[in-house]
């Protein structure tokens, strides 16, 4: 966290408490994972530029909030596993397991992620993954609806 000192309207002096970017980034995904997809929105920037490398890339909160809220009416689930989390400045690097999920599908896969943060909100956010582990993934999530042994669970290797 960081500290301001800033004056009130009467003068006086008091401390403002600003989450670190790495507390930022870890709030958005907690978000996400309790489908508090409002929370989720406040955090990101107006101008916020979501990038899932070698898909479209959206841009915009509206979008983004859009998207975000459709996962959720459609019931859509998604939870996360933070492996390593670095800092640098305002740069935030995950190393993490998403999974996806709806009834009785689940597909959980590893996920590299570049967040920006600017006055407290994310501006960017970027994801690297590997698109045959996303099949292999999704392949057995299809199966684990009919297998439900099968399913993935984050105490899995990934």
């Amino acid at each position: 966290m960081s500290m301001s000192i800033e004056p009130n309207p009467n003068g006086v002096r008091s401390a403002t408490v600003q989450p670190t970017p790495s507390q930022v980034v870890r709030s958005f995904l907690e978000a996400l994972a309790a489908n508090d997809t409002e929370t989720a929105v406040d955090l990101v920037a107006s101008d916020i530029v979501y990038e899932n490398v070698g898909l479209p890339t959206i841009r915009g909160r509206e979008r983004f909030a859009k998207g975000a809220r459709q996962f959720a009416a459609r019931g859509i689930g998604f939870d996360v596993r933070i492996h390593r989390i670095a800092e640098e400045g305002s740069t935030v690097l995950t190393e993490r397991t998403d999974a996806l999920f709806f009834r009785g599908y689940r597909s959980q896969f590893w996920v590299c992620g570049t967040f920006e943060i600017t006055d407290g909100q994310i501006s960017l956010w970027r994801d690297y993954f590997d698109f045959w582990a996303i099949a292999r993934s999704s392949l057995r999530g299809l199966i684990g609806v009919a297998v439900p042994s099968v399913r993935a669970r984050f105490d899995d290797r990934v």
